[in-house]
């Protein structure tokens, strides 16, 4: 299991205590020190959509005024990998399975805790 997210993010923390606190072993990967590639992206894709991916309601995303320019799927995964702060966090992918957000109850369903 890999958790992406940075550390100060309110929901990654959450999500990691949660791991922890279940002993569940992961690996953390850190946004603002691995580059991801559109493999990563895609990959994730085969599991959730492309809207679950992008903040909305972060501050990058206002900052850079995406609500205004109508990004086609393209669009959205070149912004995502340019300015990884875009993606909703944390993301949580298995095996067989991709987890955006915190949600206790989905973690409890899906890690078996």
């Amino acid at each position: 299991m890999k958790v992406y997210g940075i550390k100060a993010c309110g929901s990654v923390k959450k999500a990691t205590t949660f791991l922890d606190s279940h002993n569940i072993s992961y690996e953390f990967i850190d946004l603002k020190k691995v580059q991801l590639t559109l493999e990563d992206i895609n990959s994730w894709l085969q599991y959730i959509p492309l809207e679950k991916l992008l903040n909305r309601q972060g501050t990058t995303y206002k900052k850079f005024g995406l609500k205004d320019m109508n990004l086609d799927e393209d669009s959205i995964k070149e912004w995502l990998l340019k300015e990884q702060m875009l993606i909703k966090r944390p993301v949580v992918v298995m095996t067989d399975k991709v987890l955006v957000g915190f949600d206790e109850n989905a973690y409890l369903l899906i890690t078996g805790a």
